[in-house]
């Protein structure tokens, strides 16, 4: 006969519960008395910021920074969550010179933010880190180091991530409310960025959230290395053919460029490897359409020229729907 084991008592299991959370408590007093003149360079360069504040981060800490993100993205600050190894495969292309980089590593050396690190170096892109190892090689790379103070994790059995967690957290909330107060953001603003209970996410026009400046744009009779010159500053993995007239004909994308890879590739035009009469949107058109329509199963793209009177004024990528709160 198996015999049960026998249940804690109803206060051992509360003692255990209340030990965890004063561990956590002591983590985020650590956290307060370790803030000093970095947390507020740190703001500084957040209130200068032209572009998004992009936060990454691997693992739990990687589940930390997709909410950090979304806090200051519904408080006022364009941000958003880039998983370090999709970043390693053509995510990098989302994060542009004026934006600014939040990484979370606790000790600081997360082999998959490797390239991620060295992508804000050679480009120049403001890194802030956020580690409790000043040492590490996250640290020594960053612009700016948002020191964690050492933590002893909750669970003390497998030192799983939890009171550094925590203070990641709480450190991200800091710095978002710290820039909401400086920003002077109110309850009108707030609601402007929350407007769930009244039209939604899914009736924002696409217009709002289009890209509308620097377009990925060659000529029928570009060289194929013009064309790539033109993709890889534009950063959209695509650019638009023009036909005489202004108007769209077509599009390179990355695929049409593998298709066709030969040795006399150079050689062609952009009209030659183009894909004609590529799928587009009104600027008027719903952002739900625009995600509708990149998540066809017959298409499956991410980006779309966005045209008016047969001219693109706009470009969307799929993440631009995400940022958005367009699911």
């Amino acid at each position: 006969m198996v015999l049960a084991s026998p249940q804690p008592a109803r206060a051992d299991t509360l003692d255990l519960a209340r030990q965890v959370i004063d561990i956590e408590i002591a983590g985020l007093s650590a956290l307060r008395d370790t803030l000093d003149a970095s947390f507020a360079a740190a703001i500084d360069l957040l209130l200068s910021l032209r572009g998004r504040l992009i936060v990454t981060g691997m693992g739990k800490s990687g589940h930390v920074a997709r909410k950090i993100a979304a806090t200051f993205a519904s408080t006022g600050t364009p941000a958003q969550f880039v998983h370090p190894g999709e970043a390693s495969h053509g995510d990098l292309g989302m994060i542009t010179p004026n934006d600014a980089v939040l990484a979370l590593s606790n000790f600081g050396e997360t082999v998959e933010m490797a390239d991620l690190i060295a992508y804000t170096r050679r480009f120049g892109i403001k890194l802030m880190a956020a580690t409790s190892v000043k040492t590490s090689t996250l640290a020594r790379a960053a612009d700016i180091v948002l020191r964690l103070p050492p933590a002893v994790e909750a669970c003390r059995v497998t030192s799983a991530p939890t009171t550094s967690t925590t203070i990641m957290l709480a450190l991200g909330d800091a710095l978002a409310v710290t820039l909401l107060e400086k920003r002077g953001f109110g309850p009108d603003d707030f609601r402007t960025f929350h407007p769930g209970g009244t039209l939604g996410k899914g009736l924002l026009r696409v217009s709002a959230i289009m890209h509308t400046e620097n377009l990925p744009l060659v000529a029928l009779d570009a060289p194929v290395n013009e064309v790539i010159l033109e993709m890889t500053a534009a950063r959209f993995g695509c650019a638009g053919v023009l036909d005489s007239s202004g108007g769209l004909a077509g599009i390179v994308t990355d695929g049409d460029l593998r298709r066709h890879l030969s040795a006399d590739i150079l050689g062609l035009t952009a009209c030659q490897i183009m894909t004609a009469n590529p799928q587009t949107l009104s600027p008027d058109a719903l952002a739900a359409e625009a995600l509708r329509t990149m998540n066809d199963p017959a298409r499956q793209i991410s980006v779309l020229f966005i045209v008016e009177g047969g001219k693109p004024v706009g470009i969307l990528h799929v993440h631009d729907l995400l940022q958005a709160g367009v699911m």
